[in-house]
């Protein structure tokens, strides 16, 4: 318990970022409603992404043979809130069943065959539970707009990091749950690019004429970023993806999306979060 809570404040402390075993990882914290008290109780969880406004989390208590608490909450109580780092948000719980379970769990072996030996050592089926937002688009964050729009950035640029240093750990066959990982992210992507194009660049360009130049580069940087992101999904589409040619892409999108998001948020942001007249 004193090692979760203090999971628990660096998490919340460093947006989302830890030290130690978890440094560099994916973790999220649960909070859950106590299946026979009602009280609210947070544990810092690993998660897999599995698409967009959707992750998993498995119940396996380190190896126990007796299913965690956390799990125990969610079944009695399926609406739980997480916190991803700098957004928190109303999820349900669903807990996976017959061969969706399965392949699931099977690529999160693949991953990190930790959660093989997990369930070898519990003699249990370890739980597999997705948590699916409630709300459909970004869930809430800081109250400035502006404030949003970095932190939105800042997931993305994340995700990449993440996605990078997998790519680079995997062994000489790409794994499903890093394929799942990468489209994820061009979804997630692509999504927000289309919300800035319909609704956030007219709003901006209705008040700040002047800034009608900047915005056009920034479509412009869209649709590059977009063939960058249909090159990688094909890439991704091919039976055996060749690792070189996942790596060239990442590179390539690392490149033109970081450049990319500097500069929205150079001009951005200042418009974003002045006071309104």
């Amino acid at each position: 318990m004193d090692f979760n809570k203090q999971v628990i404040e660096e998490f919340r402390a460093g947006a989302g970022r830890v030290g130690g075993p978890f440094e560099g990882g994916r973790l999220l914290l649960l909070t859950t409603t106590g299946a026979r008290s009602g009280a609210p109780h947070t544990t810092p969880l690993g998660y897999l992404p599995d698409g967009v406004g959707r992750v998993l989390v498995i119940a396996s208590a380190g190896g126990s043979p007796k299913h965690p608490a956390w799990f125990r909450n969610l079944v009695a109580h399926p609406r739980v809130t997480v916190e991803s780092g700098a957004f928190t948000y109303e999820a349900d719980a669903v807990v996976l069943e017959g061969d969706e379970r399965d392949r699931a769990f099977a690529r999160a072996v693949e991953a990190d065959p930790g959660w093989g030996e997990y369930e070898a050592k519990a003699g249990r089926t370890l739980p597999v539970v997705a948590l699916v937002q409630v709300a459909e688009g970004p869930p809430p964050g800081p109250e400035r707009p502006g404030d949003m729009l970095v932190a939105v950035h800042d997931a993305f640029r994340d995700e990449l990091r993440r996605i990078r240093a997998e790519a680079a750990a995997s062994g000489p066959v790409l794994g499903a749950q890093l394929r799942v990982n990468c489209l994820v992210l061009c979804q997630g992507l692509g999504n927000h690019h289309a919300g800035e194009d319909l609704m956030l660049f007219p709003g901006v360009e209705g008040d700040r004429p002047d800034l009608a130049p900047a915005l056009a580069r920034m479509r412009e940087e869209h649709e590059a970023i977009k063939a960058i992101l249909d090159d990688l999904r094909a890439v991704l589409a091919a039976d055996a993806p060749d690792r070189a040619a996942l790596a060239a892409e990442i590179g390539r999108l690392t490149a033109d999306l970081e450049g990319h998001l500097d500069r929205e948020e150079e001009v951005l942001v200042p418009v974003l979060n002045a006071p309104k007249r």
